[in-house]
């Protein structure tokens, strides 16, 4: 399928303005879930661009630039482990991509919102399931969302080494889980989450 399929189909039906929606972050143990919102132009074309977890570190180092210089706007929105644990991550997920929503000047007329739960605005939306492999606009925003908060764990990374965050990310691998285990967790740890709850 053409990966600019969902937002020619928003165009044909007189929406002008479509932002794509993405996170990144929803699943490690350790650090914020970062949600990214993108509006392209109609022509752009961005090569490489595709779901963030099916690129190198490399290239999306190197497409991020790229999506920076060529779109419309770009906000990023980022919610901390202590709101996540207050509130659960889905949530606290549907709150960061509302905030960067909120964020784009101009505002979109249209969101593609990658998975399956609507954003609390009124604005015309559609979800789509592994909307990241389908959409180039929430190909973008999985890309900004990705380096974006893997930015945010290298920069934990010289707070709290022994966990690994350059590494990890976050995520539960089993390095992580034995410092842990070990130090018990640190201030961005999730502590609602399986894996430093004990």
């Amino acid at each position: 399928m053409d990966n600019y399929f969902y937002e020619f189909q928003a165009r044909l039906a007189g929406y002008s303005l479509v932002a794509g929606v993405d996170e990144a972050g929803r699943g490690p143990l350790a650090g914020p879930v970062v949600a990214a919102a993108v509006i392209l132009p109609k022509d752009i074309a961005l090569d490489g661009v595709r779901d963030s977890k099916k690129m190198s570190e490399r290239a999306r180092e190197g497409a991020f630039p790229l999506i920076e210089r060529g779109a419309i706007d770009i906000s990023l929105a980022v919610v901390s482990p202590k709101e996540i644990d207050r509130i659960n991550i889905l949530q606290a997920t549907r709150k960061a991509m509302k905030q960067a929503v909120l964020a784009l000047d101009p505002q979109p007329d249209y969101l593609l919102i990658d998975g399956i739960y609507p954003i609390d605005l009124l604005i015309h939306q559609r979800c789509i399931i592994k909307g990241d492999e389908l959409s180039l606009t929430i190909s973008a925003a999985s890309v900004m969302a990705k380096v974006y908060r893997d930015r945010i764990m290298y920069s934990f990374h010289e707070l709290y080494p022994r966990y690994g965050f350059s590494s990890n990310k976050g995520y539960g691998t089993p390095k992580h889980t034995e410092a842990i285990t070990q130090y018990g967790p640190c201030f961005i740890h999730r502590l609602t989450f399986r894996g430093v709850l004990k």
